[in-house]
């Protein structure tokens, strides 16, 4: 009996791997990388699918760090976010501008720290609206700024990055929308795209019970956050969150499969 039970669980199991591929085909990224001078100090522009569980990129710091505390020094994540926004909502130009945002941070003491005048940061990861990529009325102002910023980023000296956001929880179709409009704005750009949209897809589908929401469907959970922080953590450094003991307060079992499936989530929109 227990023999019949495993065999079905893992056709079911095959099955579901084949319609996740399936499902959400797109076009290949055309940058799957930022190394090999992986950057340290980024800024994250975006919304409250940022901001929610005490930030997005202060989870990223965390994981950075737990991997490599001889340097936990050198890594730094610092969020610019509106509520609602798109790309639109923010003067990119006004964020970079030299000795502003990031001339100085905080260490372990509270202690301030002036940072290098001038370049504040390596990166720049840019998120839309949560709708604005696929939204008939709001997609041309995505691909717009997409480039606009992008262009921007460079002329400061930083490396630009597209943060691939994920469906609702009861709109899965969106998953693989937002997925192709975010590649094909990687590519159109010549921009790494960080797949936590797909991750989300790909938790769903190997454990329906996770909530990775919070209530209004929409917004991330802190597992939500944590696997996004994770995806996004793999995407910037080049290095697997498994194993990582960074955990946000979550019970093992839920860290192991989030990391894991951020990972191979990595891997596999990267063709690695």
């Amino acid at each position: 009996m227990m023999r019949l039970l495993f065999q079905t669980m893992f056709a079911v199991c095959l099955a579901g791997a084949a319609c996740f591929n399936a499902a959400h085909a797109q076009s290949k990224p055309k940058v799957t990388t930022l190394g090999p001078d992986f950057p340290k100090a980024v800024m994250f522009v975006g919304n409250s699918f940022f901001y929610y569980n005490n930030g997005l990129p202060g989870h990223v710091t965390y994981l950075e760090r737990a991997n490599d505390p001889a340097n936990k020094a050198s890594y730094r994540n610092t969020m610019v976010t509106i509520g609602g926004s798109g790309l639109d909502w923010h003067d990119m130009e006004n964020l970079l501008r030299p000795n502003g945002i990031g001339a100085y941070s905080f260490d372990e003491q509270n202690n301030v720290v002036f940072n290098k005048p001038g370049k504040q940061y390596e990166a720049v990861v840019m998120m839309d609206c949560s709708q604005c990529p696929i939204h008939p009325q709001l997609k041309g102002a995505f691909t717009e700024f997409a480039k606009k910023d992008s262009a921007i980023v460079r002329a400061h000296e930083m490396r630009p990055v597209l943060f691939m956001s994920w469906a609702y929880a009861d709109k899965p179709e969106m998953t693989a929308e937002l997925a192709e409009a975010y590649t094909v704005a990687g590519n159109d750009n010549d921009v790494l795209v960080i797949p936590a949209g797909l991750a989300f897809a790909r938790v769903r589908q190997l454990q329906p019970e996770l909530n990775l929401y919070a209530p209004d469907k929409r917004h991330p959970s802190a597992a939500g956050t944590y696997l996004a922080s994770c995806v996004t953590y793999a995407a910037l450094t080049g290095r697997s969150p498994v194993g990582n003991s960074y955990n946000v307060a979550l019970d093992s079992e839920t860290v192991q499969l989030l990391q894991k499936a951020a990972w191979d989530t990595v891997q596999e929109y990267y063709a690695r």
